[in-house]
């Protein structure tokens, strides 16, 4: 029997209702939604139908999860299984909490990855076998069997380890950097092969530090990229640098000195960018081999799109290495997961920071951070955070050691977890806004409606926001993008509902093509997303 997405979310919530753990009256609660998915998710990406791709490293040794029956690796180079009948990667659904293993057959550690305007999930490089490796993942229906396809036929024009993906106005995807490899390139991929890019390696110091550069693309259709504890304006095209950016203060900030970074949400005129950098180690606590060095608390802040751009700094309420920051339907930021010591890698952590933290963008400094709910699982290296279509925080992984470790300080984790928002919470539940109906696809610039209902009255403008579904891994979501829409104020009609008049994104350069969540957001309430396909 099928279910439509609504449906399957309704039961899911029914099953839940006891499961909901909150923890000293602070905002926030925490589900355990599965006890053990089978592997520890290095990887995650939320596809357009709801569903979960979760991907660890192939040469582990065995997992917790087979795959199906008469599907195995057979790999003579593999170090620890060459004939491997064990899943590396699954599929979640989170409508009904089933676990259905996929077959991953080259290496993906520390790869990267960007969902493709059609859906489908581009996923690059990683390490050994993997290194110059594409592969693809595209979603169907959670009751068929889609799988990983390993592309044979193209491969990556240099090795990709720690690189990032983005994608691009025209649909394409940029594969920036990587370990030894200070470079961009394509998907499709160009004639010209491996573009070098400099400032990669100018940036690059003796702990490394310019490992899965944070890359945004700007509404200006450039791309922000930082590294270490510099940036660029980036012309892609051209291949040149528009604009150096000041340095932040504070350290370095990417691998493996582990901050994070997100692009807040795009509003108004499209014009601005503002981009956050949060978090990171101290400077030789990677080499030191150091997991008791405390974690940075500082954020940098600055407007990448300013004729004079400069960093307005402040401070988190706890230092933090490895943190996730999930863009909310609401133009909030989730910063969870990481530790309080140490840095990135294996067993170089310490002090797990339990304290998910809300950073209200809105509010002035010294203002923008709530501290929320704890959790009670330590999320350390490896662990990642995803938003869902319901609103919720997906939390997955963490596996500091090079191989599954179930035993000692911070185990392998197997758990999958997920984090509510205070606009989830019961007393809201009246202002939660119900999409009726909504186009499933629209142009860019197109004038469309969306019908909502809500138990009580709207007395404010109801926001229409599309959130994309980044690739998130290594405490950055790649990809990830919040556009808030143009919107008219709901015109009422029978039964408790309300019809608003919206207006598409007015170019791929505000909101690439591909699928987005679409959420109703009333009076910091969002409804469940309907998805959206956005082309030219």
């Amino acid at each position: 029997m099928r279910y439509s997405w609504c449906s399957r979310w309704l039961l899911f919530l029914a099953w839940t209702s006891l499961q909901v753990v909150t923890h000293g009256g602070l905002p926030g609660t925490w589900e355990l939604l599965v006890p053990n998915v089978g592997i520890a998710s290095m990887h995650t990406a939320v596809t357009h139908y709801g569903t979960v791709v979760l991907l660890d490293r192939t040469n582990i040794g065995p997992s917790r999860r087979m795959l199906r029956k008469g599907h195995c690796r057979f790999d003579l180079k593999d170090r620890v299984l060459k004939h491997d009948c064990y899943a590396h990667s699954v599929l979640f659904d989170p409508a009904t909490n089933q676990i259905r293993p996929l077959m991953i057959l080259t290496d993906t550690w520390c790869s990267s990855g960007q969902f493709l305007p059609d859906g489908t999930l581009l996923q690059t490089g990683g390490d050994l076998d993997g290194l110059k490796k594409i592969r693809k993942f595209a979603p169907c229906e959670p009751d068929k069997l889609c799988d990983w396809e390993e592309l044979d036929d193209v491969e990556l024009a240099a090795g990709r380890w720690y690189s990032t993906n983005q994608i691009l106005p025209d649909g394409s995807i940029i594969i920036v950097g990587g370990r030894a490899a200070s470079s961009v390139e394509f998907y499709p991929p160009k004639k010209h092969g491996a573009v070098v890019l400099p400032f990669l390696a100018d940036v690059e110091d003796n702990q490394m530090d310019n490992l899965y550069p944070y890359v945004h693309l700007l509404p200006n259709g450039h791309l922000f990229i930082f590294a270490n504890n510099k940036a660029v304006l980036y012309d892609y095209v051209t291949n040149s640098i528009v604009r150096d950016y000041p340095p932040l203060d504070g350290g370095p900030r990417n691998y493996p000195s582990a901050g994070s970074s997100a692009m807040l949400a795009l509003q108004g005129d499209y014009s601005t960018a503002v981009i956050v950098v949060c978090g990171g180690a101290q400077y030789g606590a990677f080499i030191e081999r150091s997991t008791d060095t405390p974690a940075h608390g500082s954020c940098g802040r600055i407007v990448a799109t300013d004729p004079k751009p400069g960093w307005e700094m402040e401070d988190m309420p706890f230092g933090r290495i490895m943190g996730d920051m999930v863009m909310l339907p609401t133009g909030d930021v989730l910063i969870i997961n990481g530790a309080q010591a140490g840095t990135q890698g294996f067993e170089m952590a310490s002090n797990p920071c339990l304290y998910p933290v809300l950073y209200r963008p809105d509010q002035p400094v010294g203002l923008r951070f709530m501290t929320l709910n704890p959790g009670t699982v330590p999320r350390m290296y490896h662990s990642t955070a995803n938003l869902l279509p319901d609103g919720r925080v997906l939390v997955a992984g963490s596996n500091p050691h090079y191989f599954y470790k179930f035993e000692g300080d911070f185990p392998t984790e197997l758990r999958l977890e997920a984090f509510s928002p205070e606009y989830l919470s019961q007393d809201r539940a009246n202002l939660r806004p119900v999409i009726e109906d909504s186009p499933k696809r629209i142009r860019y610039g197109d004038a469309f409606e969306v019908v909502i209902s809500v138990s009580l009255p709207v007395v404010e403008k109801v926001e229409v926001n599309f959130a994309s579904a980044p690739f998130a891994t290594h405490s950055f979501s790649q990809g990830q993008r919040l556009v808030k829409l143009t919107v008219s104020s709901a015109i009422p009609e029978s039964g408790g509902r309300y019809r608003i008049s919206c207006t598409g994104p007015p170019g791929a350069k505000v909101a690439p093509p591909g699928y987005y969540m679409a959420f109703a957001v009333n009076q910091g309430v969002p409804s469940v997303a309907r998805w959206i396909q956005l082309s030219p």
